[in-house]
């Protein structure tokens, strides 16, 4: 499956990391070495290893990277919650965001189940 770019749960990751970049951007510049390296690092590491994984040999190894990506959607929905309690984001544009990370969450673990079968 090295065909990542046809992927919708890859397409949507891409997208989340555009506006995550976005969001971050206006982040108080005091978090420039905190929050929006992490965030931005961890919505990068969700789309590569869904790009990675599917660049591997076999399904075990696509399985594999599909948890680490999720993984780091897990982390960057912890992040996500401290920007709301220490109020970086908007209830409204937290729950936006939020939605977009669940249905990627179970897009990615729908995409495992559908690999180990």
């Amino acid at each position: 499956m090295n065909r990542f770019k046809e992927l919708r749960v890859w397409q949507k990751s891409v997208d989340l990391a555009v506006e995550i970049y976005k969001f971050t951007n206006q982040l108080p510049s005091i978090e420039k070495f905190g929050l929006v390296t992490q965030m931005n690092r961890a919505v990068v590491s969700i789309a590569s290893n869904i790009a990675e994984g599917a660049g591997r040999n076999n399904p075990g190894e696509f399985i594999q990277f599909l948890g680490i990506a999720n993984g780091s959607s897990f982390e960057l929905e912890t992040q996500l919650n401290i920007c709301l309690k220490i109020k970086y984001i908007d209830e409204q544009t937290f729950q936006k965001l939020e939605i977009e990370l669940i249905e990627i969450q179970k897009m990615i673990f729908n995409l495992q189940k559908t690999l180990k079968k």
